[in-house]
């Protein structure tokens, strides 16, 4: 479809110019607000899923947090809207399918998505206030950056702590070692500009943040005259013009800002640097290093120097057959690659980082030899042109693919487009890559370009830092106890007036988070404007071949799937799965090596992958179904090659390479491990619901908490070449029971490439008939837990589950809806505001029929187990506004009705039906939904959620290990 064109403008604005990109299906429009110099780009698109983004350039000069406070307390009140916590009551009375703010290296910003257009105006409303006439209130800058209470807040004789929102998000986020290691990389790599700084804060750095500093940087930063503005869909640019000059511009002048927005100074010579990173005391410290290179390279709003980089990249790292990724994977430095080798564009100046982990401190000079030895060897036997063509095969698919299943597709691209935007490039450049890529096609014809520029950029480039970061058992206790002596010594130190004002101002901070809003000046939509249910993607049935066949707009991209049922697996079997699914793109097929494999995946695919998924009855959790799925997509003109390349994989995969199967599951280890800090959350949830049915006792085994520990184990055990053999035989006999399955298909792509797809394949898969025996069964699972599990962490995740119903039993309408409710209208106040974590919330999982209340990145344990109780308390004595009730549906209908890519659709509405959640099925919950009243609130909580019976699951630290056991909580070592 054509995008729509927009030739009026505004008299606001002048337009630069209007570019149309065939292959993204846009035309971009670029224009200057005359008065202020805001810029703004336009994506006109034919979706109604508009997104708007507005971007101020942020070039923080220390490691206090200031540009992502600043995100949060701008968020907090302003000039027309002077409520206590905008953004998430609208959150809350919105139709939104996107709604967020984020804080990156050199710019802030906030984007939202809506397919309505009364609720994008309403939410442009509000956030145009938030960012340009923010209240910036002292008390919201304590309750989200950070504060200093007395531990009992009205109690002074007890000791004084640090509380805050960012303040505890950044404890969790810095626990990561990964995070670590990026942010000691860019201090060495950046030694003068914004990026040798930590622009989310660091925890030590940001208490010393005052208000005034924050107002400052408000005041400098947040102008129109430094704003971008980006929009995508089909409302045209001159609509946006006028709300834009209506609400925001017209009170402003332009301002001539000055930033400090230049390049790095060149080091002359490599540097190295050895640093420590927190563990458990007690805890073995050996194969626990990380080493990593780090090279500057070019501007990245350049677009030859930055598709430069992502050549090099490629032609290095793209897979296991690259030959950087090869030998880091290979070597026996260390276990596994780092991960966080590959290019990072999004900064002024990319920089290019490869390594490893699992290595000691004293192996820096054997990685820098082997890495070196690497890419001399590249320069001297060159890069075949097949393999240069397959690489610019995937920046072409890449750019073609329209995504949107987890973020707006509009959204993507206008993420894509912001870097040069705000670095002084072209936007237009990045987004319409075919004639780069055609230039780029002749320039890989000379064999001396790519060994020339892994030369000049890397071999010849001194701008070169080697970070060791080596685990240190003493770190945390000493930073702890720092913390401890300086706290300490500042409660010495302070007047009577000094504690008169704290206790005072937490007393006021306590009010106003008590305080209730009028919130009739927000405004907001309502269940009248719920559209009728979204329409279902129609699909076709060919029963030759049992493929079940969508016609979607998929820009020039097809997608298969090959689908069969689970056959019956013992225990052993089963938690074999994830290997199973994760290994077998990884490995040699039919005469080809593993190696040969990956370069045909990369020539012919936009990448294959397995997965398996398992859901329980529509009206019984305890009846489990599961699936096991070949995925693939490719460009249409690669669809022949694509089905069979799927065809050989599920017939012709091996497992005899034993030693590739043994550094994939040295890999599969690391990623495990660096899950927790960010997905502690989920993980906590996982291991709290895992008695309640056979689907979460199996995501628990083979997802969760458990099958991290299953991982460290067997990565340990495969040391032994008679385990490692003994395992390579179970996945091979794992991999005959799976052929011998019957099959069907999923085929989606644009109408002219169906048929086609059909025919080959026809031509292509031997029809099979189901084998008889004993289809796949799990034993019903029914039993409570009291876990707390321990790990190198500075906050806490908490959980509590409780049993409750499928998706059809009447009241999982009425449980889905209280989880909304008790969020908004309790949780998100004690958990968030006064307790201090990054997040909190509840909700009603009828997969597994578990109600689950949850706590992210937490500086407290006892206290929010007793809030998710009082939540439930609450919610039966306290006097409730009907407008919650309908907020909380709101939010239910838009997750039901949450738009997909075109594939993604299609996908979704395939897998439902496979698992009996048909269209009439999803038709009576949403109607249920819509029925939800107050008394069956109150009744579906009495009924299913009884304190008593709850199951508990923490992710906590070492040093809470004596307060986990009084709660009564068994300890589990992760």
């Amino acid at each position: 479809m054509a995008a729509v064109i927009d030739n009026a403008t505004h008299p606001a604005f002048e337009k630069l110019r209007s570019h149309q990109i065939g292959t993204l299906n846009v035309t971009v429009e670029e224009y200057r607000h005359r008065k202020t110099g805001a810029r703004h780009l336009h994506l006109a698109a034919d979706n109604d899923e508009n997104v708007f983004f507005v971007a101020l350039r942020t070039f923080p000069m220390d490691s206090t947090g200031v540009a992502h406070i600043l995100e949060h307390t701008a968020l907090c009140g302003s000039e027309r809207y002077p409520v206590r916590d905008p953004f998430f009551m609208m959150i809350r009375r919105s139709l939104n399918t996107f709604m967020n703010a984020f804080t990156s290296s050199d710019w802030t910003a906030y984007p939202f998505a809506s397919m309505n257009r009364k609720d994008f105006d309403n939410l442009l409303s509000v956030y145009l206030d938030s960012v340009f006439f923010s209240k910036l209130d002292p008390l919201d800058f304590a309750q989200e950056g950070h504060r200093l209470e007395f531990d009992k807040p009205e109690d002074p004789s007890t000791d004084l702590v640090y509380r805050g929102v960012v303040y505890n998000e950044m404890k969790g986020a810095m626990s990561s070692a990964t995070s670590q290691l990026w942010q000691n990389l860019s201090s060495h790599l950046f030694p003068t500009t914004t990026y040798h700084y930590n622009s989310g804060g660091e925890p030590d750095h940001i208490v010393d943040l005052e208000y005034e500093d924050l107002v400052k940087f408000y005041r400098h930063h947040y102008h129109p005259s430094n704003a971008i503005f980006a929009t995508y869909g089909d409302i045209p640019a001159h609509e946006h013009h006028e709300r834009f000059e209506e609400l925001a511009l017209k009170r402003f002048d332009r301002l001539d800002i000055e930033l400090p927005v230049r390049d790095e100074k060149r080091l002359f010579a490599p540097v190295r640097v050895e640093q420590g990173y927190a563990v458990n005391e007690g805890e073995p410290t050996d194969h626990k290093t990380h080493i990593v290179m780090g090279w500057l390279l070019g501007h990245s709003f350049d677009l030859q120097e930055n598709l430069e980089g992502q050549l090099l990249s490629a032609v290095l790292l793209e897979n296991s057959a690259s030959p950087l990724m090869r030998a880091l994977e290979t070597t026996d430095i260390g276990h596994s690659p780092s991960p966080m080798c590959g290019l990072e564009d999004s900064n002024r100046e990319m920089t290019f980082v490869c390594g490893i982990e699992g290595s000691e401190p004293e192996q820096h000079k054997e990685l820098e030899a082997l890495i070196e030895e690497t890419l001399q060897k590249v320069v001297e036997e060159g890069v075949s042109e097949d393999r240069l063509e397959a690489i610019l095969h995937q920046l072409e698919l890449h750019q073609r693919e329209i995504a949107g299943d987890q973020f707006p597709y509009g959204l993507q691209l206008i993420m894509s487009a912001i870097s040069p935007m705000v670095h002084g490039g072209d936007p237009v450049e990045l987004l319409d890559l075919e004639p780069v890529l055609a230039h780029m096609r002749e320039k890989i014809r000379d064999p001396q370009y790519v060994p020339g520029l892994i030369r000049s950029k890397l071999l010849e480039n001194p701008h070169r830092v080697t970070l060791t970061l080596r685990p240190d058992e003493k770190l945390e206790s000493h930073r702890q106890q720092a913390i401890r002596e300086a706290l300490a010594r500042r409660k010495a130190a302070l007047t009577d007036d000094e504690v008169r004002q704290i206790v005072e101002r937490a007393q006021a901070l306590e009010e106003r988070q008590q305080r209730k809003d009028d919130d009739s000046i927000l405004p907001k939509v309502d269940l009248s404007d719920v559209p009728l249910q979204m329409p279902e993607p129609e699909s076709r049935y060919d029963g030759d071949i049992a493929a079940t066949v969508f016609a979607r707009g998929t820009n020039g991209l097809v997608y298969e799937q090959v689908v069969l049922p689970v056959p019956a697996l013992t225990e052993e079997e089963l938690l074999l799965l994830p290997y199973y699914t994760t290994l077998i793109p990884e490995v040699g097929c039919g005469d080809l090596d593993y190696l040969q494999m990956q370069d045909r995946i990369s020539a012919e695919s936009g990448g294959i992958s397995a997965s398996f998924s398992a859901k329980g009855r529509i009206d019984d959790v305890q009846d489990l179904t599961g699936y096991l799925i070949f995925n693939g997509k490719a460009l249409a003109r690669n669809r022949s090659a694509l089905t069979r390349l799927l065809n050989d994989v599920f017939h012709g995969a091996r497992f005899d390479e034993t030693e590739r199967v043994r550094e994939l599951v040295a890999q599969i280890r690391a990623r495990r491990e660096q899950a927790v800090t960010g997905s502690g959350h989920g993980l906590a949830m996982g291991a709290a619901s895992q008695g309640m049915s056979p689907g979460a006792w199996l995501s628990f085994r083979i997802g969760g908490l458990e099958a991290i520990r299953g991982t460290k184990a067997l990565d340990k055990a495969l040391n032994d070449p008679a385990e490692l053999q003994a395992f390579c035989d179970r996945l091979a006999a794992l991999h005959e029971k799976v052929r011998q399955q019957a099959r069907e298909f999923l085929v989606i792509g644009e109408q002219d490439q169906l048929d086609p797809m059909l025919d080959d394949l026809k031509s292509c898969w031997e029809p099979v008939a189901a084998t008889a025996g004993e289809p796949w069964k799990m034993a019903p699972v029914n039993y409570a837990t009291r876990e707390a599990w321990v790990t190198s962490t500075q906050v806490n995740f908490c959980a509590k589950a409780y049993n409750t119903v499928a998706v059809d039993h009447p009241d999982a309408a009425a449980l889905t809806v209280l989880g909304g409710f008790l969020r908004n209208g309790y949780l998100h106040r004690a958990i968030r505001e006064k307790g201090g974590a990054y997040g909190g919330g509840a909700g009603q999982d009828s997969v597994n029929g578990a109600f689950r209340f949850f706590s992210y990145r937490d500086p407290r344990m006892e206290e929010t187990l007793e809030d998710f109780d009082n939540a439930l308390l609450w919610l039966q004595e306290a006097e409730h506004d009907p407008q919650e009730l309908e907020e909380s549906i709101l939010g239910v209908v838009g997750q039901l009705d949450r738009p997909r890519s075109p594939a993604g659709a299609a996908r979704h509405a395939f897998h439902n039906k496979l698992f009996g959640r048909t269209p009439e099925q999803r038709a009576t919950f949403r109607e249920r939904v819509l029925a939800v009243t107050m008394e069956d609130l109150k009744r579906v909580a009495s009924q299913w959620l009884v304190p008593e019976k709850a199951s508990v699951a923490v992710v906590t630290s070492p040093e809470n290990r004596a307060r986990a056991e009084a709660l009564g909580l068994a300890i589990q070592e992760l």
